[in-house]
């Protein structure tokens, strides 16, 4: 098999992903009112995708929703704790009275996507860059490994019902390389032999996150949740590993508290 015929999208993916990576890290290195900003456009685009799949005839209120969570977003980042639950379900609540079908994974999905949103903000102003960027890279190095493990080595599919394109060769690849960056925060950020367990726990938590996707998209029909980007699809098909990886975070640090040494 040709190169092309393995990887007919892979230039576009990388041209796209390239894009993407820098305007990442601009936001994550920049941090502050530039992180916020970042985040809740991420998050009112998911919102807005996800609505466009579960109630297609109503597209103006998918705009109208995405740009309501984007706000709330934003404004969970400068607001006090007691508020944040409140306002991040906000957009929730009220799309509810617009979806109509598919009520339950609207708000399961609408709920995880904002608070990945309000979790990712939150890790970057109280821990600073380095620790934004281990989740950034732990979920790229997922992704990247388990795109190109998949493709060479092949194999018995991982859930070939939902996602049937991922296989456990590709799983496993995201769980190496996973490995490998946090084993590389561990010996320079800190955080010991545990990092390098949380970090593959986030990966496979990544990865379940595009699993989930999968499943939403599987089961409105739909190849994309947008064409946003090009070779990718839209945001939730870029993000979705993001927003595993975030809850997963937002859990495990209940237990697991991250060294502070390196904050902003």
């Amino acid at each position: 098999m040709t190169t092309e015929g393995r990887w007919p999208d892979l230039a576009l993916r990388m041209g796209s992903g390239a894009v993407m990576l820098a305007l990442g890290l601009g936001a994550v290195a920049l941090g502050g009112h530039v992180f916020h900003a970042f985040i809740a456009i991420v998050c009112g685009a998911m919102l807005w995708e996800l609505v466009r799949m579960l109630a297609p005839a109503d597209p103006g209120a998918a705009l109208r929703l995405g740009v309501l969570a984007g706000a709330a977003s934003l404004a969970a980042g400068y607001l006090p704790l007691i508020w944040t639950l409140p306002l991040l379900l906000a957009p929730v609540l009220v799309g509810l009275s617009h979806v109509t079908a598919h009520r339950g994974l609207f708000v399961a999905f609408g709920t995880a996507v904002l608070l990945a949103g309000w979790e990712m903000t939150t890790l970057r102003d109280d821990f600073g860059f380095v620790w934004m960027l281990w989740l950034a890279l732990v979920v790229v190095a997922t992704d990247v490994a388990g795109y190109f493990a998949g493709r060479l080595i092949g194999g018995p599919r991982f859930w070939p019902r939902i996602s049937p394109k991922k296989t456990w060769a590709g799983t496993v690849g995201g769980w190496i390389a996973a490995a490998l960056v946090g084993l590389g925060f561990a010996v320079h950020a800190g955080g010991g032999a545990v990092l390098v367990l949380v970090s593959v726990a986030m990966s496979f938590a990544s990865q379940l996150g595009d699993i989930w996707e999968s499943a939403i998209k599987r089961r409105v029909g739909v190849k994309d949740s947008s064409n946003l980007i090009p070779g990718h699809g839209g945001v939730l098909d870029r993000f979705d590993g993001m927003l595993g990886a975030s809850i997963f975070l937002l859990v495990a640090t209940l237990f697991f508290t991250l060294p502070q040494g390196f904050a902003p």
